[in-house]
Protein backbone atom coordinates (compact mmCIF):
# COMPACT_ATOMS: atom_id res chain seq x y z
CA UNK A 1 0.00 0.00 0.00
CA UNK A 2 1.17 3.77 -0.51
CA UNK A 3 0.12 7.03 0.88
CA UNK A 4 -0.26 10.40 -0.68
CA UNK A 5 1.12 12.52 2.12
CA UNK A 6 0.26 15.65 -0.44
CA UNK A 7 -2.92 16.55 -2.94
CA UNK A 8 -5.11 18.41 -3.16
CA UNK A 9 -8.62 16.81 -4.25
CA UNK A 10 -10.07 20.11 -3.43
CA UNK A 11 -8.54 22.06 -6.13
CA UNK A 12 -8.85 19.35 -8.64
CA UNK A 13 -12.74 18.69 -8.61
CA UNK A 14 -13.69 22.19 -8.83
CA UNK A 15 -13.06 25.03 -11.43
CA UNK A 16 -11.77 27.45 -9.49
CA UNK A 17 -9.61 28.35 -6.37
CA UNK A 18 -10.91 29.55 -2.67
CA UNK A 19 -14.47 28.62 -3.49
CA UNK A 20 -16.26 26.27 -1.13
CA UNK A 21 -17.18 22.47 -2.64
CA UNK A 22 -20.48 22.24 -4.55
CA UNK A 23 -22.88 19.71 -3.82
CA UNK A 24 -22.69 16.25 -5.47
CA UNK A 25 -18.26 16.62 -4.78
CA UNK A 26 -18.43 13.13 -3.84
CA UNK A 27 -18.98 11.85 -6.98
CA UNK A 28 -15.70 13.38 -8.94
CA UNK A 29 -13.82 12.73 -5.68
CA UNK A 30 -14.73 8.98 -5.78
CA UNK A 31 -13.62 8.43 -8.97
CA UNK A 32 -10.04 10.05 -7.95
CA UNK A 33 -9.97 7.75 -4.92
CA UNK A 34 -11.24 4.97 -6.94
CA UNK A 35 -8.46 5.58 -9.17
CA UNK A 36 -5.56 5.75 -6.55
CA UNK A 37 -6.70 2.42 -4.79
CA UNK A 38 -6.37 0.54 -8.43
CA UNK A 39 -2.80 1.89 -8.38
CA UNK A 40 -2.52 0.53 -4.71
CA UNK A 41 -3.07 4.29 -2.70
CA UNK A 42 -5.22 3.56 -0.06
CA UNK A 43 -4.75 6.99 1.85
CA UNK A 44 -4.84 10.23 0.67
CA UNK A 45 -3.82 13.77 3.03
CA UNK A 46 -5.82 16.52 1.11
CA UNK A 47 -3.72 19.31 2.17
CA UNK A 48 -5.05 23.05 2.82
CA UNK A 49 -4.12 25.99 1.90
CA UNK A 50 -6.61 28.99 2.71
CA UNK A 51 -9.35 28.69 5.46
CA UNK A 52 -11.99 27.96 2.56
CA UNK A 53 -9.57 25.34 1.27
CA UNK A 54 -8.82 23.83 4.57
CA UNK A 55 -12.55 23.60 5.11
CA UNK A 56 -12.77 21.86 1.94
CA UNK A 57 -9.96 19.45 2.66
CA UNK A 58 -11.71 17.98 5.95
CA UNK A 59 -15.26 17.86 4.16
CA UNK A 60 -13.62 15.09 2.00
CA UNK A 61 -12.41 13.63 5.07
CA UNK A 62 -15.69 13.43 6.42
CA UNK A 63 -17.07 11.91 3.21
CA UNK A 64 -14.05 9.58 2.74
CA UNK A 65 -12.44 7.05 5.16
CA UNK A 66 -9.62 7.08 3.22
CA UNK A 67 -8.55 10.66 3.40
CA UNK A 68 -7.59 13.11 5.76
CA UNK A 69 -6.92 16.76 6.55
CA UNK A 70 -4.36 19.91 7.11
CA UNK A 71 -5.24 22.85 7.70
CA UNK A 72 -3.10 25.94 7.11
CA UNK A 73 -2.84 29.00 5.06
CA UNK A 74 0.01 28.98 2.12
CA UNK A 75 2.85 32.27 2.06
CA UNK A 76 1.44 33.23 -0.78
CA UNK A 77 -2.27 33.08 0.22
CA UNK A 78 -1.80 35.27 3.86
CA UNK A 79 -4.03 38.61 3.84
CA UNK A 80 -4.71 41.20 5.73
CA UNK A 81 -6.97 39.34 7.48
CA UNK A 82 -4.84 35.78 8.47
CA UNK A 83 -4.80 35.57 11.82
CA UNK A 84 -8.90 35.38 11.50
CA UNK A 85 -7.66 31.52 10.00
CA UNK A 86 -6.17 30.79 12.65
CA UNK A 87 -8.72 30.94 14.92
CA UNK A 88 -11.08 29.50 12.39
CA UNK A 89 -8.44 26.83 12.58
CA UNK A 90 -8.35 26.37 15.72
CA UNK A 91 -12.45 25.83 15.81
CA UNK A 92 -11.95 23.34 12.85
CA UNK A 93 -9.21 21.59 15.24
CA UNK A 94 -11.59 21.17 18.08
CA UNK A 95 -14.75 19.78 16.12
CA UNK A 96 -12.89 17.40 13.81
CA UNK A 97 -9.96 15.91 16.11
CA UNK A 98 -9.90 12.42 13.88
CA UNK A 99 -10.29 13.90 10.70
CA UNK A 100 -7.08 16.40 11.06
CA UNK A 101 -3.55 15.27 10.99
CA UNK A 102 -1.12 18.52 10.60
CA UNK A 103 -1.10 22.16 9.90
CA UNK A 104 -0.02 23.49 6.23
CA UNK A 105 0.98 23.79 3.53
CA UNK A 106 2.50 26.85 5.49
CA UNK A 107 6.17 28.30 4.91
CA UNK A 108 8.20 30.71 3.11
CA UNK A 109 7.89 31.83 -0.49
CA UNK A 110 10.11 34.58 -1.99
CA UNK A 111 9.60 33.87 -5.37
CA UNK A 112 7.17 36.15 -6.90
CA UNK A 113 7.64 40.36 -6.69
CA UNK A 114 6.39 42.11 -3.32
CA UNK A 115 6.23 39.68 -1.54
CA UNK A 116 5.41 40.39 2.20
CA UNK A 117 8.16 38.97 3.77
CA UNK A 118 7.34 40.63 7.60
CA UNK A 119 3.45 39.05 7.20
CA UNK A 120 4.94 35.83 5.86
CA UNK A 121 7.22 35.11 8.97
CA UNK A 122 4.14 35.81 11.48
CA UNK A 123 2.11 33.97 9.71
CA UNK A 124 4.44 31.07 9.86
CA UNK A 125 5.21 31.68 13.05
CA UNK A 126 1.41 32.02 13.69
CA UNK A 127 0.78 28.45 12.56
CA UNK A 128 3.92 26.51 13.76
CA UNK A 129 2.73 27.64 16.95
CA UNK A 130 -0.47 26.49 16.45
CA UNK A 131 0.64 23.21 15.48
CA UNK A 132 2.72 22.66 18.70
CA UNK A 133 -0.29 23.49 20.93
CA UNK A 134 -2.18 20.86 19.35
CA UNK A 135 1.21 18.43 18.99
CA UNK A 136 0.19 18.13 14.92
CA UNK A 137 3.40 17.75 12.44
CA UNK A 138 3.23 20.93 9.59
CA UNK A 139 4.07 20.61 6.25
CA UNK A 140 6.07 22.91 5.02
CA UNK A 141 6.60 24.92 1.82
CA UNK A 142 9.51 26.98 1.39
CA UNK A 143 10.65 28.66 -2.41
CA UNK A 144 13.54 30.81 -2.49
CA UNK A 145 13.80 31.38 1.35
CA UNK A 146 15.42 27.82 2.04
CA UNK A 147 17.88 29.37 4.86
CA UNK A 148 15.17 32.07 6.64
CA UNK A 149 13.22 28.62 7.01
CA UNK A 150 15.57 26.71 8.59
CA UNK A 151 16.19 29.79 10.95
CA UNK A 152 12.56 29.86 11.83
CA UNK A 153 12.52 25.92 12.09
CA UNK A 154 15.79 26.35 14.44
CA UNK A 155 14.03 29.22 16.70
CA UNK A 156 11.07 26.38 17.49
CA UNK A 157 13.28 23.32 17.54
CA UNK A 158 11.24 21.07 20.70
CA UNK A 159 11.12 17.52 21.03
CA UNK A 160 7.62 17.21 19.41
CA UNK A 161 8.22 20.00 16.34
CA UNK A 162 8.28 17.74 13.21
CA UNK A 163 6.85 17.57 9.56
CA UNK A 164 7.56 17.56 6.17
CA UNK A 165 9.72 19.36 3.58
CA UNK A 166 7.05 19.34 1.30
CA UNK A 167 8.07 19.27 -2.63
CA UNK A 168 11.68 19.07 -1.48
CA UNK A 169 14.02 20.81 -3.99
CA UNK A 170 17.04 21.92 -2.02
CA UNK A 171 20.46 20.45 -1.76
CA UNK A 172 21.91 17.52 0.63
CA UNK A 173 23.26 20.55 3.21
CA UNK A 174 19.88 21.84 3.18
CA UNK A 175 18.89 18.18 3.66
CA UNK A 176 20.54 17.20 6.55
CA UNK A 177 19.45 20.02 8.77
CA UNK A 178 15.97 19.09 7.88
CA UNK A 179 17.08 15.77 9.06
CA UNK A 180 18.68 16.89 11.86
CA UNK A 181 15.09 18.83 13.07
CA UNK A 182 13.36 15.92 12.87
CA UNK A 183 11.90 17.03 9.05
CA UNK A 184 10.89 14.53 6.22
CA UNK A 185 11.44 14.94 3.00
CA UNK A 186 8.27 14.87 0.40
CA UNK A 187 9.11 13.88 -3.23
CA UNK A 188 6.66 13.28 -6.10
CA UNK A 189 6.78 14.03 -9.85
CA UNK A 190 10.24 16.14 -10.15
CA UNK A 191 12.58 13.37 -8.93
CA UNK A 192 11.68 12.61 -12.29
CA UNK A 193 12.34 15.26 -14.50
CA UNK A 194 15.79 14.88 -15.98
CA UNK A 195 17.28 18.41 -15.34
CA UNK A 196 16.48 17.53 -11.74
CA UNK A 197 20.17 15.82 -11.03
CA UNK A 198 21.05 17.01 -7.43
CA UNK A 199 17.40 15.86 -6.72
CA UNK A 200 18.33 12.32 -7.70
CA UNK A 201 21.00 12.73 -5.87
CA UNK A 202 19.53 13.56 -2.49
CA UNK A 203 17.29 11.22 -2.61
CA UNK A 204 19.65 8.19 -3.39
CA UNK A 205 22.11 9.19 0.05
CA UNK A 206 18.80 10.21 2.38
CA UNK A 207 18.22 7.21 4.77
CA UNK A 208 14.84 5.82 2.97
CA UNK A 209 13.10 6.28 6.91
CA UNK A 210 13.39 9.63 5.75
CA UNK A 211 11.57 10.36 3.06
CA UNK A 212 7.51 10.22 2.29
CA UNK A 213 6.06 10.01 -1.00
CA UNK A 214 3.33 13.01 -2.36
CA UNK A 215 1.73 13.96 -5.82
CA UNK A 216 0.78 17.78 -5.14
CA UNK A 217 -1.97 16.52 -7.65
CA UNK A 218 -2.97 18.43 -9.87
CA UNK A 219 0.44 19.77 -9.80
CA UNK A 220 3.44 18.27 -11.14
CA UNK A 221 2.63 15.11 -12.45
CA UNK A 222 5.72 12.41 -13.10
CA UNK A 223 7.82 13.35 -16.34
CA UNK A 224 5.85 10.63 -18.34
CA UNK A 225 2.66 12.87 -17.77
CA UNK A 226 4.26 16.20 -17.55
CA UNK A 227 1.21 18.65 -19.78
CA UNK A 228 -1.37 16.67 -18.00
CA UNK A 229 -3.15 17.21 -14.51
CA UNK A 230 -0.74 15.42 -11.87
CA UNK A 231 -3.62 12.61 -10.31
CA UNK A 232 -2.99 10.63 -6.60
CA UNK A 233 -2.71 7.23 -8.70
CA UNK A 234 1.03 8.67 -9.92
CA UNK A 235 2.43 7.81 -6.50
CA UNK A 236 3.08 4.47 -7.75
CA UNK A 237 4.89 5.71 -10.44
CA UNK A 238 7.07 7.78 -8.00
CA UNK A 239 7.74 5.12 -5.94
CA UNK A 240 9.15 2.63 -8.70
CA UNK A 241 10.92 5.23 -9.90
CA UNK A 242 12.55 5.56 -6.20
CA UNK A 243 13.03 1.82 -6.07
CA UNK A 244 15.14 1.97 -9.18
CA UNK A 245 17.34 4.91 -7.82
CA UNK A 246 18.36 3.60 -4.78
CA UNK A 247 18.74 0.11 -6.27
CA UNK A 248 15.63 -1.56 -3.97
CA UNK A 249 12.33 -3.32 -4.41
CA UNK A 250 9.64 -1.73 -4.94
CA UNK A 251 7.57 -3.40 -2.10
CA UNK A 252 10.30 -1.84 0.23
CA UNK A 253 9.70 1.75 -1.08
CA UNK A 254 6.09 1.46 -0.49
CA UNK A 255 6.61 -0.31 3.00
CA UNK A 256 8.97 1.60 4.19
CA UNK A 257 7.34 5.32 3.18
CA UNK A 258 3.93 4.16 4.04
CA UNK A 259 5.16 3.45 7.59
CA UNK A 260 6.85 6.55 7.73
CA UNK A 261 3.73 8.85 6.65
CA UNK A 262 1.79 6.47 9.53
CA UNK A 263 4.00 7.25 11.75
CA UNK A 264 4.14 11.09 11.55
CA UNK A 265 0.74 11.94 10.90
CA UNK A 266 -0.73 9.08 13.63
CA UNK A 267 -2.86 7.24 11.29
CA UNK A 268 -1.34 3.51 12.92
CA UNK A 269 -4.46 5.03 15.70
CA UNK A 270 -6.33 6.37 13.31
Amino acid sequence: MLIDTHCHLNIIIKDSFDTPLADGFEKAAQALITEALASDVTTLINVGTSAVESANCVKIAQAFPSCFATLGTHPNDLTVTWKDDIKFYQDLIAQHPQLIVGIGEIGLDYHYPQYDKKRQYAGLEAQITLALDHNLPIVIHTRDAGQDLLTVLEHFKTDTLRGIIHCFSEDMSFAQRALDLGFMLGIGGPLTYPKNIVLREVFTTVPLESIVLETDAPFLPPQEFRGKKNSPAHIRTVAHYLAGLRDCSYDEVARVTTHNAQTLFGLLKA
